[in-house]
């Protein structure tokens, strides 16, 4: 069950959004200590497929990056979240990351707005560091993996 019917120009915008292209992207700014992220809401309920959260890069990107994933879809060619992929940044393998449903009322507020709960699967797009690292590889720098906390245990990449 998800809902229909918006309170405010921000629901609103998230519904006409998901209506007219099967997502919307949320863009939240760094604040402090926390790094920025964005994440998408209607994946779930237009087309089956995981919603999606990325931190690290500025908002503006986030949503470029997380809109390729939703073309895609729109376009009947989804991006196997099972392994890496160079969809999305050019010379560089992206890997998803299942979400714990733990972390959703921290990270997703809207998107458990939207669904009206826990209900839908998120997996995290991390993305590797120019040398190639990933947050979890023992020599990615500190800086790095503080701008791009894993939220959930890496598959197999």
């Amino acid at each position: 069950m998800v809902r229909t019917v918006g309170t405010d120009a921000g629901e609103r915008k998230l519904l006409g959004d998901v209506a007219e292209f099967g997502w919307h992207c949320v863009g939240i700014l760094e604040e402090g200590e926390e790094p920025a992220y964005s994440f998408t809401v209607g994946l779930f309920e237009t087309f089956k497929h995981p919603e999606l959260i990325i931190f690290g890069v500025p908002s503006r990107l986030g949503q470029q990056l997380l809109n390729i994933v939703g073309q895609a879809l729109r376009d009947g060619e989804p991006i196997d979240l099972n392994k890496p992929t160079d969809a999305l940044l050019e010379g560089y393998s992206c890997c998803f990351v299942p979400v714990p449903k733990a972390h959703y009322r921290e990270f997703v507020g809207f998107a458990r707005w939207y669904y009206e709960g826990n209900d839908f699967p998120l997996y995290q797009v991390v993305w590797p560091s120019r040398s190639g690292l990933f947050p979890w590889d023992a020599d990615a720098h500190p800086q790095f993996r503080a701008a791009q906390p894993v939220l959930g245990e890496p598959l197999n990449h």
